[in-house]
């Protein structure tokens, strides 16, 4: 059995750890809330890039641009997002497994398929693990710019325009809300159906429509990417908040039975105090 001194100790150092997790879920909640928004404010533009591209694409002969053709697959690549760090309960699990699931469900082996990670901990797991991991991008900012993303997004897309790989996928958690999220795999390139968001205008273009694919269909995959990340950095601080909540809770739990066998054992070792004194006194008469 443990002894005071020791039981005193653990309830100690349970209250430290309490007050570090606490303070790591007002955070994390902070940077969720301003992570939620940017991921919404980027939906209107998202939206009206999506019309236009789906216009100028419906409106131009079929194979116009190499983004736009499917063909024979031999090599993949997948886009996966995950943090740089843990403490974000089974959220960095979640994502590989999902990117690891879509391969095995394609009949894909390490030599069929290619990695880009977003995030020190898809980095290190597909190294490991032996796949290519072609680029990775390790440290992006809490609230990242679509500058911070660019470079890895731009060499995906213009490898595959070059047919170096026949398909994209990316692969990240999608924030629903602070309590929830969903797991997304979805083909990036090439994009075979594309729709307008909304009830689309009608639009003239100036120079013509395969000329202005030729620069916007790029960006239009590029700015995919970027909205995926927004979208993935407000589902980490979510599970980040809703773990550090837990590992509080449970904290307070511990420290609560801990007090309870620490006062037992107190009260056990003033009994067997009063006990012994008690015995010698009887002994001395």
């Amino acid at each position: 059995m443990a002894t005071l001194r020791e039981v005193k100790q653990r309830i100690n150092s349970t209250k430290s750890t309490s007050k570090i997790t606490s303070a790591m879920h007002l955070v994390s909640s902070s940077k969720m809330a301003r992570a939620e928004q940017n991921a919404k404010k980027y939906v209107p533009y998202m939206t009206k890039i999506q019309d236009v591209v789906a216009a100028i694409a419906q409106g131009t002969p079929a194979g116009s641009h190499p983004m736009l053709v499917e063909r024979p697959v031999k090599k993949s690549a997948y886009l996966v997002m995950t943090s740089d760090r843990g403490l974000a309960g089974a959220y960095n699990t979640n994502v590989i497994r999902k990117a690891l699931e879509g391969m095995e469900k394609r009949g894909q082996t390490k030599d069929d398929v290619v990695i880009f990670a977003v995030g020190r901990v898809v980095a290190d797991f597909f190294k490991k693990t032996g796949y290519t991991v072609v680029d990775s991008e390790i440290g992006l900012p809490d609230q990242p710019a679509f500058s911070d993303i660019k470079a890895i997004a731009r060499k995906a897309v213009g490898m595959f325009t070059d047919g170096i790989y026949d398909e994209i996928f990316v692969c990240y958690s999608h924030f629903v809300s602070a309590m929830s999220s969903d797991l997304v795999e979805k083909k990036l390139l090439p994009i075979t159906d594309i729709a307008p968001a909304t009830n689309s205008a009608s639009y003239e273009f100036e120079p013509s429509g395969e000329e202005i694919l030729q620069v916007l269909l790029p960006q239009y995959a590029e700015s995919l990417v970027y909205g995926a990340l927004l979208d993935a950095k407000a589902s980490e601080h979510a599970a980040r908040m809703t773990a550090m909540k837990s590992a509080t809770d449970n904290a307070k739990d511990l420290i609560s039975d801990l007090t309870v066998l620490y006062n037992r054992a107190r009260q056990a070792a003033i009994t067997q105090e009063i006990t012994e004194i008690v015995g010698g006194a009887a002994a001395l008469e």
